[in-house]
């Protein structure tokens, strides 16, 4: 059992500097002594120094020596409003990292503030990391101090009934100006000239990127910060190569960057394009982003030639999601090579959800193949502001007994419901089923009730299907503690783990993260929908967890990952998946998913909208067999309320119906647009919005449609399945997808008549393959030949008969015994 040492304070206190005119602070909270982390940093315990202070009472030490990273074994926490106080000898602009690692027995739920008046942390929630707090990042800020005859201070401020901690502080100056971009404005539609808002007084780095390089310890700098590479955010890496100054030959000119903006390790390594290119048109690179919807952030891009010739004598195009673009001619920013540069912008995501960066070439031979970039940082605006919290500064003897005894009485509470679960633990048989030992265990929970009753969101989740609910501690056995090497995907919830239990049945457990744009209300959302819906053309929920602030989803494991991943040939070979899907399989992964889609509109009472239909969004498992996924953005009962606000339009770029978009109404027949962008990715295999191509070809959807009406829509085909396709299947597919991307919302097909159209296409394409002729008219006909009358019998909507799912889950020759040709003759 974890002991934990703690003690009542009065004022605690660190301090470290290197000289006047640079100010490092260090503190390892919650302790006596120094430590040295991994890094090198040397952290300066909090106890017995009388350089800063600590405003308030009623905070203790606490202490778990189990954590492998020395600077996690210690917290300072707080049960009322505190401060860290620290003398600031002079205006400027200063990084301030907050370290956070739960021990095991917190609960903690608290907000951050500073002096100024500036929020850094609403209502935070750290969660349990005992386990492996040091691979966690810290919370770092930046942000522009100017009163310095008063004390800085950083205020943690308790919800009700929580505590707050925090485990190290630091606080570092730097030269850099950030803090005070106001131009340009960037918005996905395009720009504004100067940013007419607030200035950015505090901003919260949410990427690092060393582009082309390996990852920057904190080490290679004073100011200690960490750079992660590139790679994982490149959607293009085929068309990009590494490259990096061997001669370190990169000088700063203090006048354009410094140091403090950016190492010598990031601006002496590149990405470029590769040399095997495409020659006849030369490719953007692209990063792209995971940000939170409606926010504002600051993007800074670093450059420093030491790819050209001589003199940077170039020029090519930074882009900003896809409509703003500015040239950067390196020779007249720096006048000479090797020479750091740095633009900044301040960059609105609207309700897209992602953000992308790219640099392309000009056309303009013979040096258009130059372009690079250096380094990235992406850092969310933070200026709300609140009053300074009340500090107690009296200490009360009763109050500190008090806290006291309740503090021991809930470790032994604690320890006796720990001994109890042990106990219960070892008297189970080995035989009874997991998972109903799992939902036993999450109705049961008394730690879990204590956290939902202190959350805002408590009473909805009360309503939620307890028997689905799992106890935190069993979702970190299933993940083996989150481990990184188990990760499998990422998306707008979170990052999706392999889980596996017991008995050697495998999950995929889906990790909520705020950070990634989608939170308790998609979470709510998915639960409460999966819990009243089972096809076999849908994922399905095997359990929920809600504890500690974790929000975790645990699904059936779908083997053979996304459909996205069997169609484009960089995800196949990353992955190492053998080969491209053929036609056959192909169709009958998109009837899987279309029947799955189907039962959401027509197969509940008031039916459900997706709202998210895409290529990531449809599972394969081990048998190809599609299934719908991702249910967080679902409307349930919306086909009778149609109309929603503009901040309300969710979706993906590119999937979204224009309808939907620009009359806010949302139908089941956004769905059918969305999967009819599905039909044509599943085609052409290439994605749906690529900025590499020109702007007549950038939507797929569009371009496809093009090609069509001037009778070239084989040469979109994807090669690989081009010479087996049916030409009269093709023409069916193609039919049903225009169908489905019809701009008028009205005219689009119901999932059912898809349904249909898709068992069609691939009855036409098995006729073919096994020679089995419909009619003699099929054999040699060219793309356009009328193809034979089909009827449906009895009934248009043949499916919505059947509640029971029979017919849905029927395969493609019962549902073809529905048919009846021309002819008379059933086939």
């Amino acid at each position: 059992m974890v002991l934990l040492y703690f003690q009542i304070l009065l004022p605690l206190l660190f301090f470290t500097s290197t000289c006047s005119s640079q100010v490092q602070y260090f503190i390892n909270c919650g302790s006596s002594t120094n430590t040295t982390t991994n890094n090198g940093q040397t952290f300066v315990g909090d106890e017995g120094t009388s350089i800063i202070t600590i405003s308030g009472h009623g905070s203790q030490a606490i202490r778990n020596t189990k954590n492998s990273e020395t600077l996690y074994q210690t917290a300072r926490v707080f049960s009322k409003a505190s401060s860290y106080d620290f003398d600031i000898p002079q205006n400027g602009t200063y990084f301030v990292r907050l370290h956070f690692c739960a021990l095991s027995s917190s609960l903690a739920k608290f907000s951050v503030l500073t002096s100024s008046g500036h929020i850094l942390l609403p209502d935070f929630t750290p969660g349990n990391k005992s386990t492996n707090c040091s691979s966690t990042l810290p919370k770092e800020f930046m942000l522009s101090i100017t009163n310095t005859k008063q004390k800085f201070r950083i205020y943690f401020v308790p919800s009700t009934n929580s505590s707050a901690f925090v485990n190290a502080v630091e606080i570092l100056s730097t030269k850099s100006n950030i803090t005070e971009v106001t131009k340009p404005y960037v918005t996905p539609a395009g720009k504004i000239e100067v940013y007419k808002g607030e200035k950015s007084k505090v901003l919260e780095t949410v990427y690092r990127v060393n582009v082309g390089g390996q990852k920057v310890k904190p080490s290679s700098s004073d100011l200690w910060r960490t750079w992660v590479p590139d790679d994982r955010y490149l959607i293009n890496k085929t068309d990009a190569e590494n490259t990096a100054d061997e001669r370190n030959n990169v000088h700063f000119d203090p006048e354009i960057a410094t140091a403090d903006d950016a190492p010598v390790a990031v601006y002496g390594t590149a990405k470029k394009l590769r040399n095997s290119a495409h020659t006849s048109k030369i490719p953007n690179l692209i990063w792209q982003f995971s940000v939170n919807r409606g926010t504002k952030y600051v993007v800074r891009v670093h450059f420093c030639d030491i790819i050209s010739p001589a003199n940077g004598d170039y020029t090519f195009d930074l882009f900003i999601y896809s409509n703003f673009s500015q040239l950067v001619t390196p020779y007249d920013i720096t006048s000479q090579t090797y020479t750091p540069f740095y633009k900044d912008y301040i960059v609105d995501s609207g309700d897209l959800g992602f953000m992308t960066i790219s640099v392309g070439p000009i056309d303009k031979p013979p040096n258009k193949r130059y372009l690079l970039l250096n380094g990235l940082e992406i850092m969310q605006v933070k200026n709300e502001t609140s009053k300074e919290p009340h500090i107690d500064s009296k200490t009360s003897h009763v109050a500190l007994v008090a806290s006291l005894v309740g503090f021991a009485v809930v470790l032994i509470v604690a320890a006796i419901l720990v001994c109890l679960y042990m106990e219960k633990k070892k008297k189970k048989p080995s035989e009874v089923s997991e998972w109903r030992m799992l939902s036993l265990y999450g109705t049961t929970s008394s730690h879990d009730r204590t956290l939902d009753g202190a959350s805002s969101h408590a009473s909805a989740f009360e309503n939620l299907q307890l028997g689905l609910k799992l106890p935190f501690v069993e979702i970190l056995r299933l993940t083996n503690n989150f481990d990184v090497n188990l990760i499998v995907g990422e998306g707008g919830f979170g990052k999706v783990y392999k889980g596996t239990d017991r008995s050697g049945r495998k999950f995929a457990v889906k990790r909520g993260s705020l950070d990634h744009g989608q939170g308790v209300a998609e979470f709510q959302t998915e639960i409460m929908i999966l819990s009243k819906i089972e096809h076999r053309h849908l994922v399905s929920l095997k359990g929920y967890c809600y504890e500690n602030g974790e929000m975790i989803l645990v699904y059936e494991f779908m083997e053979k990952g996304t459909l996205r991943e069997h169609l484009y040939n960089s995800e196949r070979s990353s992955l190492s998946i053998p080969g491209p899907l053929s036609w056959e399989q192909r169709l009958k992964i998109c009837i899987g998913a279309a029947k799955g889609i189907q039962y959401l509109h027509t197969g509940t009472n008031k039916g459900i909208i997706h709202r998210d239909v895409k290529s990531t969004n449809i599972l394969l498992d081990e048998n190809y067999v599609a299934k719908v996924a991702d249910f967080g953005l679902s409307r349930s009962g919306y086909l009778e309320q149609t109309q929603v606000s503009i901040s309300d339009v969710k979706g993906t770029l590119g999937y979204l119906d224009p309808e939907y978009i620009t009359c806010l109404q949302l139908t089941e027949k956004s769905d059918v647009y969305a999967f009819g962008v599905v039909l044509i990715e599943v085609l052409c295999a290439r994605p749906v919005i690529d900025l590499t191509l020109p702007k007549d070809q950038v939507s797929l959807s569009d371009w496809a449609i093009a090609c069509s009406n001037e009778g070239q829509l084989d040469t979109i085909i994807d090669p690989s399945i081009a010479s087996e396709i049916n030409p009269n299947s093709l023409t069916k597919f193609y039919e049903i997808a225009e169908k489905c991307l019809n701009k008028n919302a009205e005219e689009r097909p119901p999932m059912s008549d898809v349904c249909w159209g898709l068992e069609y296409a691939l009855q036409l394409q098995k006729a073919a393959t096994e020679r089995e002729l419909l009619d003699d008219t099929m054999t040699n006909v060219s793309l356009n030949m009328p193809l034979p009358a089909v009827q449906r019998f009895p009934s248009q909507t043949i499916t919505d008969q059947y509640s029971n799912d029979d017919l849905l889950n029927a395969d493609t020759g019962e549902v073809f015994s529905q048919l009846t040709f021309d002819d008379g003759v059933g086939r």
